[in-house]
């Protein structure tokens, strides 16, 4: 493919964009450098912690949800399998076990070339995905985890849809 730019259009930091957004939804964050900015958002079963990472050079801000815990050794064959059929029902990003920690996230990459600047709506929409998704995702990943139940049989608990409250 022929590029009409060599350089990076992008001229403004999309992370300064996300810092107001954290600020504004009063969520703990640090900002370790221009280029990388974590924070944490309580989801409906646990903390997950945000990290983007803005790569100027590819004009790209690499975004990942961590859960806030590992998955035992022995059971990580069995969340990769929940993963794949995770991930074919999703139209936005994808789940991930991090090979040396073990810990879940959920993964996207905003590609931000010719933009001159990221809307704030498009960070909103990727946070706002990933903690759905990784609320979503939780109670099959415990049951399989913790209580020992098959892939498919906790995929479908999870997925069920609940009717009114108790």
């Amino acid at each position: 493919m022929v590029s009409l730019s060599s350089r990076c259009d992008t001229q403004h930091n999309p992370l300064d964009v996300l810092e107001e957004l954290i600020n504004a939804n009063d969520w703990p964050f640090d900002r370790a450098s221009e280029s990388e900015l974590i924070a944490e958002v309580s989801g409906r079963w646990c903390d997950y912690h945000l990290c983007f990472v803005w790569q100027p050079e590819v004009a790209a801000v690499l975004f990942s949800c961590h859960f806030d815990h590992r998955v035992p050794q022995g059971k990580r064959r069995d969340v990769h399998e929940l993963l794949a059929m995770v991930n074919e029902r999703l139209w936005l990003g994808h789940f991930d076990l991090a090979k040396e920690e073990g810990v879940p996230m959920f993964r996207h990459t905003i590609p931000l070339r010719g933009a001159p600047v990221v809307a704030v709506e498009q960070l909103e929409d990727v946070v706002d995905t990933a903690v759905v998704e990784c609320d979503s995702f939780y109670p099959a990943l415990q049951l399989v985890i913790w209580s020992g139940q098959k892939v498919a049989d906790a995929m479908r608990a999870a997925m069920m849809e609940t009717v009114g409250e108790a």
